[in-house]
């Protein structure tokens, strides 16, 4: 059973209060409390990073462990072990004596052993008459036991990590090829359209990727790879219908023109106003949704706006409405623009609308007018948001700027 007295480090070793709180939070483990030291073991192992430590640290952590005869750690237990550089060395597989040293102070420092230093530094036991060990000093391994629950969380939440960053790699993966393989398609097979600067987004987007990257530089580059995918379809869609439409104009004109009726004119539909129709309502009309776009692509294309959200950043989309107000009144929008766009194009939208405003504020005369134009696009199906924002986060990768 420990005592729970704080002790200070022998010889120059300096003592902080951060060893002061973990020596006392030894004290506070839960009566009955036990776990399996190799389970504990793994957790660590797994959560190394998350803890600072190095693959040597823990090799001196697995030997130390292996001089506590039992395979449960226990409240009631003795829980210091007191083995000599010497003996950790050998069952560290011959680790050096000063590199034994940097990581004992490493796992002292990451909270998972403390030093309990005898009089004279060295690491021994005292027994009673019985056998049994009265008093130890060397290190104590309880706050193993006292972070068990933390560190399977910890080793959870890496192993969660990693298998979205092998899962989000994976569909960088399949969308590159995709795009690389629609782009060269396009070009081989002479479809209109500026492929070369499409082809040039696309390597840039590629030549961003780090040699060791992280879930975020994966995760944002899909996003932005996933929205030239989108426009590259978008084009080729357009191309595609436009190709339809000539090629049953062609069709009708020949039937118009081999058709036995005594007048032409019979054949053309009349206006509506000939029939006396009413205009047919522009709101009434069906008109396919927006796409929308992933928030975080939208602050590295326009971050300009992130001043403007509550406390100065944006978590949310409800920050991103509430600072697209905030700037709509600061470029002289009127509430009746601003309100047509989030009837028109959603709310969200209309938000990265204002947002895309902001960052070419210079190159626009009326940010209302202008609003109002992409308005009336919108509604007639001719504009997309992301052009836009491709065009903005391409000119934020070629001045340099650090965006998200």
């Amino acid at each position: 059973m420990q005592s729970g007295n704080v002790t200070t480090p022998f010889g120059r070793r300096p003592m902080t209060l951060a060893l002061v709180r973990r020596q006392i939070a030894t004290t506070e483990i839960k009566p009955g409390k036990s776990a399996d030291k190799w389970k504990v073991f793994r957790d660590a192992s797994e959560a190394r990073e998350l803890l600072g430590l190095q693959d040597r640290s823990l090799a001196v952590l697995d030997a130390l462990l292996s001089f506590y005869p039992d395979n449960e750690l226990r409240q009631d237990a003795q829980l210091i072990v007191f083995p000599s550089n010497a003996q950790l060395t050998l069952r560290a597989h011959g680790i050096a004596g000063a590199t034994l040293r940097r990581h004992l102070a490493l796992l002292v420092e990451a909270g998972l052993i403390v030093r309990k230093d005898s009089a004279n530094g060295k690491r021994y036991a005292r027994k009673d008459k019985a056998g049994e060990i009265e008093s130890a000093f060397g290190f104590d391994i309880s706050p193993l036991l006292l972070r068990s629950e933390e560190l399977a969380g910890m080793a959870q939440q890496v192993a969660a990590d990693r298998a979205a960053f092998r899962k989000t790699k994976e569909s960088l993966t399949i969308c590159r090829r995709d795009v690389r393989k629609l782009i060269t398609a396009a070009i081989e097979e002479g479809a209109s359209g500026d492929w070369e600067a499409i082809e040039e987004i696309y390597i840039g987007l590629v030549s961003r990727i780090p040699r060791s990257p992280t879930l975020d530089n994966i995760t944002s580059t899909l996003e932005e790879m996933e929205l030239l995918q989108r426009e590259i379809i978008n084009i080729l869609e357009v191309q595609q219908k436009d190709e339809n439409i000539s090629t049953n104009a062609a069709q009708n004109e020949r039937h118009i023109q081999n058709s036995k009726s005594e007048s032409f004119h019979e054949l053309e539909p009349s206006s509506r106003k000939e029939q006396g129709a009413k205009p047919v309502d522009d709101d009434r009309t069906k008109r396919e949704p927006m796409r929308s776009f992933p928030l975080g692509m939208v602050l590295r294309a326009c971050p300009e706006i992130a001043m403007y959200g509550p406390s100065g950043t944006i978590g949310g989309w409800r920050d991103m409405m509430s600072a697209a107000v905030v700037v709509r009144s600061m470029l002289a929008v009127s509430p009746s623009a601003y309100q047509e766009a989030c009837e028109v194009m959603g709310s969200e939208n209309a938000a990265i609308a204002i947002a895309c405003i902001l960052e070419r504020e210079g190159h626009i005369n009326s940010p209302g007018g202008y609003l109002r134009d992409l308005t009336r696009k919108a509604a007639r199906g001719e504009f997309s948001l992301g052009p836009m924002l491709m065009a903005l986060l391409r000119a934020n990768e070629s001045d340099g700027r650090r965006v998200g």
